[in-house]
């Protein structure tokens, strides 16, 4: 065989390859966009918010001392039980025991001096009705100047006997202090429920919490019985939220274990930004909510982590779309205004109260897709509510969420073989 020979050969079975390369991509190309399709169907959709938190007893008290002293006694453990009223704790009581007996002697000599000054003031007015009497018998004996110093030294004697009567109020309010300083020695329970937190230790010294009460707190009461879950909601979701929505928690410390609720408190205010963070600044905005647990466990303790899930509304039979499944596309109206606009040599706006229309592709007989608008209402875990817009039966693009986002009218898609499988199964169910 010649070389001319060879070399026609070799270029016919190029172009031969090249045609066959060229046929099969035209064919790939003819058979359309891989899509995963399904059919509209009707299904039972449950909206729901979900957040994170922490579990704590409805109502918990934070003990901290009145006064400053050294713990003498103290009755209760971590996790132990009490009861209202029941003893607790004693800071040392002799210097308040002195003081009260300082305070009691105080008293007894400001009352001892409210006698005598009660007894100079009688004494006074005696003298001077005497005289009085005695001038009207005979003017001679008792001069009028006599009588102007006995009025003058009962004035004296009756404010001395006003301000006796002021120290010994003053005396007994400094007891009743020194008492109530006293009583303040010991501490008692002020509501029954468990000790969940002791901060303090027999012989060490307790400080009054004025102005750290953190670091003054001697111990924790919390009420068990009623527990409750405090979530941070976004704010886009907490509209949605009522007082007496149902709830399911799922506490970490209890896998595999749910837990019934009911939100009992939404929060007006939102969360405050820890501080160093920018006000005005594109943080997200959280409110808290309270879930209050229906079925604790007993094992269950304070800042437990937890999850719940709010159901916010429920649908029974609608039609239903996969929420991957719906897509926006531009306001038809605006894009003839920004058409006009460009026309005529100006920038194109956006109009007030336009926006983009929410929809989905369907699935015509010949596979091309076509975007239809619809109207959802509420979104499921997996699928949106479909209002108005869709009938049960036609077949729309479900996924891959690229595909949907490069979809145009028209475009001609081929179902996934992995997803034909799948889909008739799901339309089935």
């Amino acid at each position: 065989m010649s070389r001319k020979t060879k070399w026609g050969i070799g270029v016919g079975l190029a172009l031969v390859a090249g045609v066959w390369i060229a046929v099969t991509a035209a064919k790939r190309g003819n058979q359309g966009v891989e899509v995963r399709m399904e059919e509209v169907a009707r299904r039972d959709l449950i909206a729901s918010v979900t957040a994170s938190g922490q579990v704590e007893p409805r109502t918990k008290v934070d003990l901290t001392a009145d006064i400053s002293g050294r713990i003498v006694r103290l009755a209760v453990k971590e996790g132990q039980m009490v009861s209202r009223g029941q003893f607790l704790l004693e800071i040392e009581p002799v210097q308040y025991q002195a003081g009260v007996q300082r305070a009691e002697a105080g008293v007894a000599a400001a009352r001892a001096q409210e006698a005598q000054a009660r007894a100079n003031l009688e004494q006074a007015r005696s003298n001077l009705a005497r005289s009085e009497e005695i001038r009207k018998a005979n003017p001679t004996l008792v001069s009028a100047e006599q009588l102007e110093q006995l009025k003058t030294t009962l004035e004296v004697n009756e404010a001395l006997y006003q301000s006796a009567r002021h120290n010994v109020e003053q005396s007994a309010a400094t007891l009743r202090d020194a008492r109530s300083s006293l009583s303040k020695t010991v501490i008692l329970a002020p509501m029954a429920g468990r000790i969940t937190r002791l901060n303090v230790e027999l012989g060490e010294t307790a400080v009054p919490g004025t102005f750290n009460m953190d670091a003054a707190t001697l111990l924790t009461i919390a009420d068990m019985s009623v527990l409750e879950t405090k979530i941070k909601v976004d704010e886009t979701d907490v509209a949605r939220i009522s007082l007496g929505d149902s709830a399911t928690v799922e506490i970490d410390a209890f896998p595999d274990t749910t837990f019934v609720g009911r939100v009992v408190e939404i929060s007006n205010s939102s969360i405050k930004l820890a501080s160093g963070g920018p006000q005005g600044s594109d943080q997200a905005v959280d409110y808290e909510v309270t879930v209050q647990l229906l079925n604790p466990p007993s094992e269950t303790r304070p800042d437990f982590s937890a999850t719940a899930k709010i159901i916010t509304d429920t649908r029974t039979n609608v039609v239903a779309v996969p929420i991957i499944a719906l897509t926006v596309r531009e306001h038809e109206t605006s894009r003839s205004g920004d058409s006009a606009a460009i026309a005529l040599g100006r920038q194109p706006t956006k109009q007030v109260g336009q926006r983009d229309v929410e929809g989905v592709f369907i699935v015509g007989a010949d596979n091309k897709v076509t975007f239809r608008p619809v109207r959802v209402g509420i979104a499921g875990e997996e699928y949106f509510e479909v209002v108005d817009g869709l009938q049960p039966g036609e077949k729309i693009v479900a996924g891959s969420y690229q595909a949907i986002r490069e979809l145009k009218d028209g475009a001609t898609v081929r179902a996934a073989k992995a997803e034909e499988t799948t889909t008739a199964a799901g339309a089935q169910t």
